[in-house]
């Protein structure tokens, strides 16, 4: 079994084409409230975490085929939630993932952004391997695919 490290590198070579085939709204939602969750694995979403999202967002190959406008709104949206109370954030991300819960295909290019995105400070912790695991529950998929 590859580990979480070489499964992520394969997945990122490819991820950018395959968000650019299921680029629309709800994909969108999707993706950066997996981000959200990354972010506030730890319970909380500082600052600095803020900015590294940002960053990574605006950076991210992957994620720039959305306009970055869009994604910073939806990503201020979901952060908004996490600060009025982390449970109401944590469900609300949930719910905008759980649209795509039994589609695997598209499933996959989500937890491949997520975990790339856990990875993009070169710590993928614990906490935010699980939040990676909870999206794969969610959206009907085994970590042990994605070495989590």
């Amino acid at each position: 079994m590859s580990t979480f490290k070489n499964w992520l590198n394969t997945t990122k070579s490819g991820l950018t084409e395959q968000v650019k085939k299921f680029k629309n709204k709800d994909f969108m939602n999707a993706v950066v409230a997996g981000c959200a969750l990354v972010a506030a694995a730890d319970g909380k979403i500082e600052e600095a975490e803020k900015n590294k999202m940002a960053g990574y967002m605006n950076l991210s190959n992957e994620l720039k085929v959305f306009d970055m406008r869009d994604v910073i709104t939806q990503f201020n949206f979901y952060v908004s939630n996490f600060e009025f109370t982390p449970e109401i954030g944590k469900q609300e991300a949930l719910k905008s993932i759980a649209k795509f819960s039994g589609k695997p295909e598209v499933g996959r290019v989500i937890v491949g952004v997520c975990s790339a995105i856990g990875a993009a400070d070169g710590d993928f912790d614990e906490q935010e391997k699980a939040v990676v695991r909870n999206i794969c529950s969610v959206l009907g998929l085994s970590p042990n695919e994605f070495s989590l």
